[in-house]
């Protein structure tokens, strides 16, 4: 039986459901469910905290989970401490970057100027680990939230967090510092070195299905066949498009998939380049 954790609350939780639903796993009904059985895919899902997935991962109490890429890397122990999880793929969502900012008026305006500084975080390891590679020396307040209020309140020179829009540190009279510490989003995990059982590929191979099936649509048009190499060209697929000749002589039908935010686009060029009755279909799953 595959045992797969996932977040039971926070900006990940929905999503993660939302996901998991679509490649065709059982998921909870209320909020109140720490644990789901899926008897057809023979697969038990536990909600967790997503700080503490990936220490069961690690652990291999769990063989999988779904958490944030800055959360695994927070809870990674350093090299020889213990058994450690690992990034098996991305999943598009959650997307977030860890950065400094400091207050409006501090005088910091970059990276190098926090030498010396007291900087307040929710992933003091993450932090801690970037100090030393970039050889800064810098005393880390380690706080469990509410991070974007530390400076206000007299307890640090400037805060490293994780930022979606930014309007939180805004909102706070901070402002951002430097360039990302760490880009994060949703990831697959598993404990290192373990072997990938056939239900962890699958798993995989239906999440995979999930993402490309949301970035991509078939396109269906008629085309004169003498523009064929030019209307093929806009529209190559991904192996190659499907053309069918049509009963109406000197025309062929073709279908493809193509990228979802240039549809409109190939739409256009297309109906300029001479094809007709364009249709645009949504894809629900696929394997590629």
């Amino acid at each position: 039986m595959l045992r797969v954790a996932v977040p039971n609350k926070g900006v990940l939780s929905e999503p993660a459901a939302e996901m998991l639903s679509e490649s065709g796993y059982r998921q909870r009904r209320s909020t109140k469910d720490l644990a789901v059985y899926d008897p057809e895919n023979d697969t038990e899902f536990f909600y967790l905290r997503p700080r503490d997935i990936a220490v069961y991962v690690a652990a291999g109490t769990l063989d999988v989970g779904i958490t944030g890429r800055d959360m695994l890397l927070e809870t990674s122990p350093a090299h020889g401490e213990g058994p450690l999880a690992t990034e098996v793929m991305p999943l598009g969502f959650g997307r977030s970057s860890f950065r400094f900012a400091s207050p409006e008026d501090s005088g910091i305006e970059s990276v190098d100027q926090l030498a010396g500084k007291r900087i307040a975080t929710a992933y003091p390891v993450v932090l801690e680990r970037f100090l030393a590679d970039s050889g800064i020396k810098a005393d880390v307040v380690k706080l469990d939230g509410a991070v974007e209020t530390a400076c206000r309140l007299g307890v640090a020179d400037a805060v490293c967090d994780v930022v979606e829009t930014g309007t939180t540190l805004r909102q706070a009279g901070l402002h951002v510092i430097g360039a990302p510490v760490l880009s994060s989003e949703a990831i697959l995990v598993r404990r290192a070195g373990a072997e990938e059982v056939p239900a962890v590929a699958q798993l995989r191979r239906r999440l995979r299905g999930v993402l490309v099936a949301r970035q991509y649509v078939l396109l269906d048009y008629d085309c004169p066949n003498d523009l064929l190499p030019r209307a093929t060209a806009l529209t190559p697929g991904l192996e190659g498009p499907t053309v069918s000749p049509l009963q109406t002589p000197g025309w062929s039908a073709v279908r493809a998939m193509v990228l979802q935010h240039d549809t409109n686009r190939l739409m256009d060029e297309l109906w300029e380049l001479g094809a007709r009755a364009i249709l645009v279909t949504g894809i629900h799953a696929c394997r590629i």
